[in-house]
């Protein structure tokens, strides 16, 4: 108590000393990411947070259980496949920033391979002086020896871009480079790229994402390069990349109007074909000279009507000159949809979902159309894809559920697939169980969850438990293994929930569409639905139960937080959205009113409104005091909107802790060390308030 009086009390004062904000915001100052006052803020609401936390007990137990398992060299080293190389990007204690290095498959099947370093990002990041964080490479197939290599001054979007040669292991003297931005870049051909970034005024659209897609001769300066493409101010972006195939190399270009709608046009010769499709639908490339989409909504061309989440294939050649008579490859029911499309030499890979459970098919092209085999999974979790190769059918996928140790597995030609790789059993999952079960929403609609109980477990209702979602963007929750949750959570008694609420891609397109705009309250009630059945089956209850969730997980936190404190008693709010007012006014959020609606439209704040967390705080509601964590460098979601809504609650006399980490982006967390000590405060925080 007399740490949250020292808190509330230093607030007040600062609050008195600060400037105002302009119109009817009084926190607009903690916008400005790097104000004086903003940091100053920042650093003391961090500060308190730790100490509060890193002084319990629980707390350098977790943090140092955390470390060793994310440093462990027993980790799975996932590789991505180029040329006759096996390339992995790996993190530890001796290289907190990271190596990128590349074997042999044949040294890669044994228990200790040999590794040939690429690039050391620490020791160039200490040459340079600047605080490097990798970002990825784009390499030109099928060579693989030029890359674009990204790279981030402390862990944001916005990269710097270098080009690199694989052979030599070093960046290439007066090759292409550009500087820091929000850039798409991809390889045309070894002397020329397809460029999106600013370009100066007027360059990028109301996201912060490029507008023009120029391509760009090496030799050249970058302001000659020629304008292949322009976009719309509103759009969210713009882009170009070359498929390379056996076949040959396709050049492509999009436009995306908003999320999960766009134009694809082909580049023939000198002169754009724009692709006659859905503008909803998902381009999924050229494999064998077919073109393949998936639909999100039902379409009726040709004479049929193909539904939606179906995959669609036809040949390219037959499309361009007006045919429709697709051959469906994948056709969705209510508990089945699409999950993930990849290929190899000869093979089309799928991942479907079934009632949130993994499948792996392979496909091929014949004469008589396409045949279809099922690949057996070691279980019923999850499968996706980790590596393929476009020069043979060779491919790996990754399997984890949520007590099994996560494994890699190699598919070579028409052998079963054979174990190459598994994570250490880093908890002890004896006596754990899973389970799943479904929650009536507010319109009846049953909503799946899994539950992951630990070992004695009783349904008595004081059980400490976590509930995580997300419920945004089309994407899937589904089973997962942990060693970070299973040690610092499972394995000391607490129970794990998964939510699969509307808003993801669970049951495909349907499921993401049923919770969008002026239906984005769906997804709360889903979520509150689950936090209600957990406490009617005994679960655990109100004064046990925690809630987390990241990002679009955060909104949803936050969102329940105002709606229904009543039902928790820990919030775990990562990196979240909060104002709902101003959300599309910051860095990236304008590209996301498809999702939410757009405030500025008073027809679509009418609702938002309804549910916007930073809106919806009252002074007499009695809130769980909960945890936000958010970055300064994250330039996808603003660290003002965690910081305003902490500042409100406090201003308001709420109970609140923050922490805010100075690097890590959206992620939070620039390496391991970082990561380890978010997780630790996020567990301490909430051990404090579960289990007693």
């Amino acid at each position: 108590m007399q740490i949250r009086l020292f808190i509330t009390a230093t607030v007040a004062v600062l609050l008195l000393t600060m400037p105002v904000g302009a119109g009817d915001d009084p926190f607009l100052w903690l916008e400005e990411i790097d104000g004086e006052k903003a940091l100053e803020w920042v650093g003391q609401r961090s500060q308190a947070a730790i100490e509060v936390l890193s002084n319990r007990a629980e707390f350098d137990s977790i943090r140092d259980k955390t470390l060793e398992i994310l440093d462990s060299n027993e980790r799975i080293p996932y590789v991505g496949i180029r040329d006759r190389y096996l390339y992995n990007f790996w993190q530890d204690a001796e290289h907190p920033r990271g190596l990128w290095r590349r074997t042999s498959l044949e040294q890669y099947r044994t228990t200790d391979p040999e590794w040939e370093i690429v690039l050391d990002v620490d020791a160039l990041g200490q040459a340079e002086g600047e605080s490097w964080v990798w970002k990825g490479p784009a390499c030109l197939a099928p060579e693989y020896r030029h890359c674009m290599i990204a790279l981030s001054p402390g862990g944001g979007d916005a990269v710097v871009y270098r080009e690199f040669d694989t052979v030599k292991k070093a960046f290439v003297q007066d090759g292409f480079n550009l500087p820091k931005a929000k850039t798409n870049v991809n390889w045309r051909d070894a002397n020329s790229l397809w460029v999106g970034t600013d370009f100066g005024a007027g360059s990028l659209t109301s996201s912060g994402y490029p507008r023009i897609v120029k391509l760009w001769t090496r030799g050249t300066p970058l302001d000659s390069a020629e304008i292949i493409f322009e976009g719309l101010q509103d759009d969210v972006s713009v882009g170009a990349y070359s498929q390379h195939t056996p076949e040959g190399r396709y050049d492509i270009i999009y436009r995306t109007p908003t999320f999960f709608r766009g134009e694809y046009f082909l580049r023939l010769a000198d002169r754009l074909v724009k692709l006659d499709l859905p503008d909803d639908v998902q381009f999924q490339g050229i494999f064998k000279e077919s073109l393949l989409v998936a639909l999100r909504s039902d379409w009726t061309v040709g004479g049929a009507t193909y539904p939606q989440d179906a995959l669609l294939a036809l040949g390219l050649d037959a499309f361009l000159q007006g045919k429709r008579q697709f051959e469906v490859l994948f056709e969705p029911s209510t508990t089945v949809s699409l999950a993930g499309v990849a290929t190899t030499h000869d093979r089309l890979l799928l991942t479907t979902l079934d009632n949130v459970k993994g499948r792996l098919h392979e496909f091929r092209p014949t004469e008589e159309g396409w045949t279809k085999t099922q690949v057996d999974l070691p279980g019923l979790g999850q499968a996706a894809f980790a590596a393929t190769s476009d020069e043979e059918d060779l491919y790996f996928f990754a399997y984890q559920d949520f007590l099994t140790p996560s494994s890699l597995w190699l598919v070579e030609g028409d052998a079963a697939p054979t174990k190459i790789k598994t994570t250490p059993t880093f908890f002890d999952a004896a006596g754990m169980k899973v389970a799943q079960y479904h929650a009536t929403s507010e319109d009846g609609t049953l909503i799946p969850y899994f539950v992951v109980t630990p070992k004695d477990f009783k349904a008595d209702g004081t059980n400490p438990t976590l509930l995580y979602g997300y419920g945004g963007f089309e994407i899937s929750e589904t089973p997962f293994y942990s060693a970070t949750w299973g040690t610092a959570w499972l394995e000391r008694g607490g129970v794990a929930v998964l939510a699969n609420i509307r808003g993801g891609g669970e049951f495909g397109p349907r499921w993401h569409q049923a919770a969008l705009k002026a239906n984005r309250h769906k997804s709360f009630e889903d979520f509150i639905a689950i936090a209600e059945d957990l406490a009617k089956r005994k679960i655990t209850s109100p004064d046990h139960l925690g809630i987390m969730g990241g990002s679009n997980g955060g909104l949803l936190v936050g969102a329940v937080l105002t709606q229904r404190p009543d039902l928790f008693n820990a919030v775990v709010c990562q990196v979240p959205l909060l104002d709902m007012k101003r959300y599309h006014k910051l860095l990236a959020g304008a590209s996301w009113t498809a999702e939410y609606g757009d405030p500025d439209v008073p027809e679509e704040w009418a609702f938002i409104k309804t549910w916007s967390p930073y809106h919806n705080l009252l002074k007499d509601a009695d809130y769980p005091e909960p945890l936000f964590i958010t970055s300064t460098r994250d330039d996808r979601v603003h660290p003002g909107h965690a910081r305003k809504m902490v500042a409100k609650m406090m201003a308001q006399d709420h109970p609140v802790l923050y922490f805010e980490n100075t690097e890590g982006g959206h992620a939070a967390a620039a390496d391991h060390s970082q990561k380890a000590h978010m997780i630790a405060l996020e567990m301490t925080y909430l051990w404090m308030k579960l289990e007693e």
